[in-house]
């Protein structure tokens, strides 16, 4: 299969992608068991460390991966249907989904901070990196036991970690949903600042 791809296959994989990534699993998965509305609690956020606080682990957990779940079908998918010289159109779909978590149309374009569908989009993109860029979250998080610090250096790193490994597609894509990453988290930035960001696991705003 060709690596170059008609218009029309870009706009439909960012159609399918942002369906996909709009599917507001912190929301569904909160609601279905019976704690009410997410957005009406802690940051209001639908994200997995929003979940958290209301302490239910198992939901938190599994918001997570289904999340991140949104990123990495959106790649496998093209990848499945065109194989490895799709990597454009695959990283347009990812990035569609990240978006839509981000944007979604039935929330009125308030989401979460697209944290987990980006590491899922960049797992099933380039695993090396992928996985690179989640330990990193794992081993600043373990320290600092901020998650929103977590996120913020797992994204800047992860651009570097594949412009080094040579995958420079992914580099570039990568380092924009990093930028999208980092202005979603404007609030958190001006917390960490004044050392006001809560630890993993407070129920105060994020």
């Amino acid at each position: 299969m060709p690596a170059d791809f008609p218009l029309w296959a870009y706009a439909a994989g960012a159609v399918i992608g942002y369906l996909l990534g709009s599917i507001p699993f912190g929301l569904v998965l909160t609601r279905a068991a019976g704690l009410g509305d997410i957005r009406s609690i802690g940051s209001g956020n639908i994200g997995a460390t929003n979940v958290l606080r209301t302490g239910h682990k198992g939901l938190a957990l599994a918001t997570l991966l289904l999340d991140g779940g949104k990123g990495a079908i959106a790649v496998l998918l093209v990848k499945l249907l065109f194989g490895g010289e799709a990597v454009p159109l695959a990283l347009v779909t990812g990035a569609a989904a990240v978006i839509g978590h981000n944007f979604p149309v039935w929330l009125k374009f308030k989401g979460g901070k697209g944290v987990a569908t980006t590491f899922g989009l960049m797992i099933a993109a380039a695993p090396v990196v992928g996985v690179m860029a989640c330990l990193t979250w794992v081993v600043v998080a373990a320290i600092f036991r901020i998650s929103s610090l977590a996120a913020l250096v797992g994204l800047a790193l992860a651009p570097v970690y594949a412009f080094f490994m040579g995958r420079f597609d992914e580099a570039i894509a990568f380092a924009a949903l990093g930028l999208l990453g980092w202005l979603r988290h404007h609030a958190n930035l001006r917390r960490l600042i004044k050392g006001e960001e809560p630890r993993i696991g407070a129920k105060s705003k994020t």
